[in-house]
């Protein structure tokens, strides 16, 4: 059986109903930063789940039907990239993870947050897990749904804007993505502050 099944049941004597909340998107230059929570039942059981970065789009994609299909609540909350701007992406995703716990369905006894930093003001008790979605299952499904829900998102904007190529790097500060904000500018989905080393980019073409 997977480990990262230990880290969570070791809790349930302490704290039932367990949640883990990640989020996805914290580097882009661009798109929401997404953040997801979700109750496993204590008796669910899927190996193939792990940290999303280390699984193929393709199984993400599989894992992703199997863990809202299977859970007892989850939450997925977008969180834009004017928010972001106003109030750091650290913020942003602290504050996009309390969203989705409060969003829950049922009311879980422990919040399992990816990271190092937990939200202020929780409905239950809480507790920072450093690489949590190597570690517990419920962060790792977690953050499953939030990396999939962003990354669908990004394949829906780049539809809309072809000329940036979104669905190719996600919106991620690569060499290509650059070169194609210098020819095209900046649209309305960027995160300004993300600019501050390259502010000859910020620039809307008419």
């Amino acid at each position: 059986m997977n480990n990262l099944y230990e880290y969570d049941n070791v809790l349930r004597t302490d704290f039932p109903v367990v949640c883990g909340a990640d989020e996805a998107g914290r580097g882009p230059l661009c798109g929401p930063v997404c953040c997801a929570a979700v109750i496993l039942p204590a008796d669910f059981i899927c190996d193939d789940i792990n940290d999303s970065k280390k699984i193929s789009e393709k199984k993400r994609d599989r894992l992703f039907d199997i863990i809202i299909e299977n859970a007892v609540a989850y939450s997925i909350i977008m969180v834009s990239p004017e928010e972001i701007d106003r109030i750091n992406i650290l913020n942003a995703s602290l504050e996009g993870m309390k969203s989705a716990v409060k969003s829950l369905s049922v009311t879980p006894d422990i919040v399992l947050i990816d990271g190092n930093k937990t939200p202020k003001d929780m409905p239950c008790s809480t507790e920072s897990v450093v690489k949590g979605d190597a570690t517990s299952m419920s962060i790792a499904a977690a953050s499953i749904l939030a990396k999939v829900s962003r990354d669908r998102y990004m394949e829906q904007l780049d539809k809309e804007y072809p000329q940036y190529q979104l669905s190719k790097h996600k919106g991620y500060p690569t060499k290509l993505h650059y070169e194609l904000i210098a020819e095209h500018g900046i649209q309305y989905f960027y995160r300004k502050s993300f600019f501050t080393k390259r502010p000859e980019l910020l620039w809307t073409k008419d």
